[in-house]
């Protein structure tokens, strides 16, 4: 006789993580905390200095290791802003950073254009002596660089000031690269429709290089902001300083450098324009460092 029996009753199980799943989502947790980390290191000491920059000068003679302003105001801002040469200063840099900017990636992207797409004798040993000024230290030319200028009676002006930063061999070297990674098509099709060298460089290769351009503004903007020795030794006219310079001769006086909301101040005022250039053109900077690398 047979016994019927009933089937075992069927007990839900929790379903278990995977194991790699729950690798990864550890390894994202703690990549976000390290860079979390490395974002605050960074951006304490900017937020102390503008804390101080709006501090009371004798509070701080007292305490200073604050994060928080000791009695906000501010003095030290508008004090500067009126009864120094700073506003000529920012002048000067705002000047000489523009043209040497506007030189920089204007004359790497035309010679990027030879050396990347043109065809001409002697193209690889000039390529190869163009890189060769990476090579040699910016001090080494100062003073044939002083001695033209001071022949030509071009000292104190803002020709003297940007002109030597404007051939940047690091830009030839990133515009080059990116116009070789251009399809060589696109060209061939200008080449159909009758256009020439420089129309295929202005109306083909100038728009599709923009990211490249960008990052290469931003970074001769930021190296020609924060120049200080090449003007220091052409300018010798305080009218003429830029905001590097200026600020370093303040630092000097024993007044200046015993007031630490002003110093600060100062400092401010130096630096607040690179943040917002920055937080401006950051996806532009990101796009151009991709592009430059060979990411799509």
């Amino acid at each position: 006789m047979a016994v019927l029996t009933s089937p075992a009753p069927v007990t839900a199980t929790a379903p278990q993580a995977d194991p790699p799943r729950r690798r990864r989502r550890w390894s994202r947790i703690a990549f976000h905390v390290a860079v979390g980390t490395a974002v605050a290191l960074w951006l304490l000491p900017m937020l102390w200095m503008a804390v101080l920059a709006l501090s009371d000068n004798e509070a701080l003679q007292r305490n200073s290791q604050t994060l928080v302003p000791l009695g906000l105001t501010f003095d030290n801002v508008v004090g500067e802003l009126r009864t120094s040469l700073i506003p000529r200063w920012f002048f000067n840099s705002v000047v000489v950073t523009g043209i040497t900017t506007a030189g920089t990636v204007l004359t790497s992207a035309l010679a990027g254009y030879a050396f990347g797409r043109l065809h001409f004798r002697f193209k690889k040993p000039l390529f190869v002596l163009t890189l060769a000024g990476l090579m040699v230290p910016r001090e080494a030319m100062f003073i044939p660089l002083y001695l033209m200028f001071a022949t030509t009676d071009q000292l104190n002006s803002y020709q003297a000031l940007s002109m030597p930063r404007i051939a940047l061999p690091l830009g030839v070297f990133i515009m080059t690269q990116f116009f070789k990674a251009v399809p060589a098509e696109m060209e061939e099709a200008a080449r159909l429709d009758g256009a020439g060298h420089w129309r295929t460089f202005f109306q083909i290769m100038l728009p599709l290089a923009k990211p490249a351009m960008a990052a290469l503004a931003i970074f001769a903007f930021v190296q020609s902001w924060n120049d200080y020795l090449w003007p220091l030794v052409v300018g010798t006219n305080p009218q003429f300083y830029t905001l590097t310079v200026g600020l370093a001769q303040q630092q000097a006086s024993f007044e200046a450098a015993r007031s630490l909301g002003d110093l600060m101040a100062r400092g401010v005022l130096g630096s607040l324009p690179l943040v917002v250039v920055f937080l401006l053109f950051q996806r532009h900077l990101v796009r151009g460092i991709a592009l430059g690398s060979g990411e799509k």
